[in-house]
């Protein structure tokens, strides 16, 4: 019978040793530019107005056996926000928006990664953005992963979540239909 429960727990530990060892940490890739943080909110409810956030870094632990054991940090350079039209952004980045004098970084802190189905992530986490940290959910999915061709390994992402812009201090908007703002996101990143 001790020869059984020590033949099973070595077993066991040899089977958890080898899942913790697939996890592994991932820096987004930036220098490449194969991460997006983009967004669209509603223009006077007549059209979409799209941007970017071009300035940002980040990394990731990510392990597909175990996305519960994922992590993921990320600072964004507000003033680096872009819709494509430069009276616009000056206004973004001005006290109306972003105040980006008075709040030079937004960052994200995952706090737990949940398995919502056999495609889907749950990401929730803090984003402390215009100065006010909230916990929001990430709507995520693995795209995927593999060697690439310098002698890497990638893995790679996408995610939408929705903000109300009051949640966050930001009380200008365009109407009704102007006070949420959705984030797309696309994350590539390359083991380290």
């Amino acid at each position: 019978m001790k020869k059984v429960l020590g033949s099973l727990l070595l077993g066991t530990a040899v089977s958890l040793s080898s899942l913790s060892a697939q996890a592994a940490d991932y820096a987004i890739d930036i220098p490449g530019q194969h991460a997006f943080i983009n967004f669209k909110i509603s223009h006077l409810g007549y059209s979409w107005l799209y941007g970017t956030f071009k300035d940002f870094k980040g990394s990731f632990s990510w392990d597909a056996e175990q996305p519960e054991a994922s992590q993921i940090s990320v600072t964004i350079d507000p003033s680096s926000v872009d819709s494509n039209h430069a009276e616009r952004d000056k206004h973004l980045r001005g006290k109306d928006f972003l105040a980006v004098d008075s709040f030079p970084s937004a960052e994200f802190t995952s706090t737990s990664v949940k398995q919502v189905d056999a495609d889907r992530l749950a990401v929730t986490g803090n984003l402390t953005l215009h100065g006010v940290t909230r916990e929001i959910v990430i709507d995520a999915a693995p795209i995927g992963e593999g060697k690439d061709p310098w002698g890497g390994y990638r893995a790679g992402f996408e995610g939408t979540t929705t903000l109300k812009l009051a949640d966050f201090g930001i009380k200008a908007q365009l109407g009704p239909t102007a006070e949420e703002v959705t984030l797309i996101l696309s994350i590539e990143g390359i083991r380290q």
